[in-house]
């Protein structure tokens, strides 16, 4: 397990901004940033990140914590991974205390199989280097690929033995589980048989954003036509093809900081790019593109050029691929290399310099690329060229942004030789049908003359819960700093007459908090508030420098999740840019006397009008008569409401 001084020295050093922009492209927005939901598939942000407060909000999911919760939360880290993970990062050694078996027993499935992967990589690593099998076949593949050692190395490439069990034999030694090594795809398991998957293959890990190994690829060097060149690991609770881009861990910071994204076809495609010093490079490792992985690099950058080799038959397949990047209102562009060359042979052969003026004069913008390859095979053939136009008009259909399909039409409508009323009037035929095609699909089959009964009442605003919620907030921001409380004390005037009197006292926030809840015996009617609240309290009075990071980092994670959601819901204001409106929020550090002073006597007045509702209802309930010592109450509560509601307007 890891020591406490360790940990105290992660949470320390580690910097929420910084770790979540190794997994999502953030901007600037006042002192916070802001960016693309993680969790959830969206166009304009609602995920921001306070470094003020070292928290992070998700407005999209509701989820939100400290730079472990996110790591725990987007990569599915436990906690001592997401601390190991920052220590890594941080280059923070850790101090271990001895874990018990019972400890060790209760690590969960999921971490069994990234454990299990996690030494498989390790042990091809090591067979490519150090047994005689490995370097004379598997290195020496990798040396006549181009690639050098520290690209090897930099990769975690590596050697599966062509033997049937020499991997499931060392891992079964080590003490790994059968059942793990199956549900991975590293050991096929047939019966009473056990054999490797990968026997005989060059191995290529496929690792998370994060760099954990999720799973492998692996291509057989001998010609065999029984035999698929290219193997990969089955899919498992770690692994999803769909939602895997192979390279991804060593491109994201690249990524982001280009604002452009290369997607290529193979593995050695990538490597070969970064080999030459382009970085910015993933694959979708032989299968399709989906959504899910675009939404991926949509989190780091909103360009994406798509990188064809000269075959036309695999681009006709993969411009498929282009509509779904549009989807999700991403700018594509698409390059292509000379007949027979594909980007890992070209990026062999030439320079960075020579590579990146290619890629830079090359690219084009999908419609121009999608009008000249379909163009060609169309141009005397008018039903074809047809069917062309509205294939084009169909992709320009998927962007979101209107004023960019208004531009695409135009450049269409130039490139086709058509007019762009036609275009307009495509566009229009094929919108309305996707809409009425959604309508099918979202909305259950009504009867005609249908009266949709039992409408959902608005939901009534719980008044105590928000009240609570801001007593929280307060106290979390300012507990600790002292201000000038203005008290309106009830004095006769010289004329006879009960007036408000002000009278300044000095405080700090936490205690004229306490102090005044105290004095009306008010007690919290959320129970996690009521926890949180008296956390807090302790907190304050035993620190005299009291640490909102060190405290959120110290309490378990349902409140930390809780705390997150009440101080980072003030912000989310900063989301809408006011400022570029010249719309300028006043500064709540300003005015928090006058906030505490408000949210209390609004609490006090709430609960007043519940006590009274409450002897109305008691009376009613039990049909007697209204006594006098009711009827007294009830005019001391409501001679008390006056005064409040008196204190409380001086104070707005």
């Amino acid at each position: 397990m890891i020591s406490p001084s360790s940990i105290d020295q992660i949470f320390e050093t580690a910097r929420v901004e910084e770790v979540i922009g190794d997994f999502v492209q953030l901007k600037k927005a006042g002192s916070n940033y802001k960016g693309l939901s993680p969790f959830s598939d969206e166009r304009s942000p609602s995920f921001m990140v306070s470094p003020v407060k070292q928290i992070w909000k998700d407005f999209s999911t509701g989820k939100g914590g400290t730079a472990v919760s996110f790591l725990m939360e987007h990569e599915h880290f436990t906690y001592p991974e997401a601390l190991r993970y920052l220590a890594k990062k941080y280059n923070i050694e850790i101090e271990e205390t001895v874990q018990s078996d019972e400890q060790k027993e209760k690590a969960n499935e999921k971490e069994s199989l990234y454990l299990v992967s996690e030494f498989a990589s390790h042990y091809f690593k090591n067979i490519l280097h150090k047994t005689d099998q490995g370097k004379s076949i598997g290195l020496s593949y990798f040396k006549e690929r181009g690639f050098t050692e520290e690209t090897i190395d930099k990769f975690d490439l590596g050697y599966s033995l062509n033997e049937w069990q020499a991997f499931t034999d060392e891992a079964l030694k080590k003490g790994y589980n059968i059942d793990y090594l199956a549900k991975t795809g590293l050991t096929i398991v047939k019966e009473d048989k056990r054999f490797d998957r990968f026997k005989g293959r060059v191995m290529f890990p496929i690792k998370s954003m994060s760099g954990r190994v999720l799973g492998f690829g692996g291509r057989i060097l001998i010609t065999d036509k029984k035999a698929a060149k290219y193997v990969n690991s089955p899919e498992s609770e770690i692994y999803y093809k769909s939602k895997v881009l192979y390279g991804i861990h060593l491109a994201k910071q690249s990524i982001a900081k280009e604002d452009n994204c290369y997607l290529v076809e193979g593995y050695t495609d990538v490597i070969q790019f970064h080999q030459t010093g382009i970085h910015n490079v993933v694959s979708s490792s032989g299968t399709a593109l989906t959504s899910e992985q675009i939404r991926l690099i949509n989190r780091l950058a909103k360009n994406i050029t798509v990188l064809f080799d000269g075959d036309a038959a695999g681009m006709r397949a993969s411009l498929r691929g282009i509509d779904l990047i549009l989807e999700q209102g991403m700018n594509v562009r698409v390059c292509t290399f000379p007949e027979g060359e594909d980007p890992d042979s070209f990026a062999k052969q030439n320079t960075l310099e020579e590579l990146s003026d290619y890629l830079n004069s090359n690219a084009k913008d999908f419609i121009q690329f999608k009008a000249s390859v379909l163009f060609e095979e169309s141009k005397n053939d008018p039903i074809k060229k047809a069917e062309t136009v509205r294939d084009i008009v169909n992709s320009i259909s998927k962007i979101p942004d209107r004023i960019k399909k208004e531009i695409y039409i135009q450049e269409c409508a130039k490139i086709m030789d058509i007019s762009e009323a036609v275009l307009f009037s495509t566009l229009a035929q094929i919108n309305k049908k996707d809409h009425q095609d959604v309508n099918k699909r979202e909305q259950p089959d009504q009867q005609v003359f249908e009266v949709i009964k039992n409408q959902e009442a608005p939901k009534k605003v719980d008044v105590q819960y928000i009240l609570e919620r801001k007593i929280i907030e307060l106290l979390l921001l300012y507990g600790n700093k002292t201000k000038d409380f203005e008290d309106l004390v009830l004095k006769e005037s010289e004329s006879g007459e009960l007036e408000l009197e002000p009278v300044i006292q000095q405080a700090k926030v936490f205690e004229k908090i306490f102090l005044d809840l105290q004095d009306d015996e008010m007690e919290f009617s959320n129970p996690q508030f009521k926890l949180i609240y008296y956390t807090i309290i302790e907190r304050l009075n035993q620190d005299v420098e009291f640490d909102l990071k060190s405290f959120v980092n110290s309490v378990d994670q349902d409140m930390a999740n809780e705390i997150t959601s009440i101080l980072m819901e003030d912000e989310r204001y900063t989301l809408d840019n006011w400022n570029r409106m010249d719309i300028f929020p006043k500064e709540k550090e300003a005015t928090v006397a006058q906030i505490v002073s408000e949210t209390i006597l609004s609490l006090r007045c709430f609960l007043i009008d519940q006590k009274v509702k409450g002897f109305q209802q008691e009376t009613l309930k039990n049909k007697i008569d209204t006594n006098r010592n009711i009827l007294e109450e009830v005019k001391d509560y409501s001679s008390l409401k006056m005064l409040l509601s008196r204190k409380l307007n001086r104070v707005l």
